[in-house]
């Protein structure tokens, strides 16, 4: 199976056109209040004019007004959505789009398996390395052999880089892979050649995995 790739955090045009040079399957762009890569509605147009169809853009919230997601909505058009704070499943799925649940791991495996309970209505669930409460987007790894069977596609995110993402897709198998500071030179600007080698290896570990 062909591992998906998702770079999440973009904020510049040419970094998005890049990601879509190199086959990345999904690009996110973030709204939560205390992350560094958070957007403004201004720079929305251009970033999302810089997506093809076929790529899904994906609108990242963490504990945002509905108001607040509404407007981002509202000119960003993604085709996905993702939550990463304590909204509850009503509040996910009142957007009328197919979301993401993220879990955070870094309590350990216990609250992917709430998660599968707590939110019926997620179309997959993203487990990152980040404590509860936490923006996610730190770097910080978890043990990926924890991934307890959640019955929906698993992205697999924190700490990912492309020295280590060949090691996680063969240990984890999950159905996409997620990266934002593993491909930076600073929270928010992409570097070109991170980019590409994160790609490539993700390719290789899927070239090389068993039949």
């Amino acid at each position: 199976m062909r591992t998906r790739i998702k770079f999440c955090g973009m904020t510049r045009p040419g970094d998005v056109r890049l990601a879509v040079e190199l086959g990345v399957d999904a690009l996110g762009f973030v709204f939560a209040a205390a992350s560094p890569r958070r957007l403004a509605i201004e720079q929305l147009e251009g970033l999302r004019q810089a997506v093809p169809p076929l790529v899904d853009a994906v609108a990242l919230f963490m504990d945002n007004p509905g108001s607040e997601v509404v407007a981002a909505l509202r000119v960003l058009k993604p085709t996905l959505l993702q939550f990463h704070g304590g909204e509850d499943d009503a509040f996910c799925r009142s957007f009328g789009l197919p979301f993401i649940k993220v879990v955070p791991m870094g309590q350990g495996a216990d609250d992917a398996v709430l998660a599968r309970k707590r939110y019926p209505s997620a179309s997959a669930f993203l487990l990152d390395g980040h404590g509860p409460g936490q923006p996610g987007g730190r770097g910080e790894r978890f043990d990926w052999t924890t991934l307890p069977p959640l019955g929906r596609p698993v992205f697999l995110a924190g700490g990912l880089v492309p020295s280590n993402v060949g090691q996680a897709i063969r240990a984890a198998r999950p159905y996409a892979v997620d990266v934002s500071s593993g491909i930076e030179s600073a929270p928010g600007l992409k570097d070109g050649e991170k980019m590409q080698q994160f790609v490539d290896e993700v390719r290789r570990a899927d070239r090389n995995a068993p039949e």
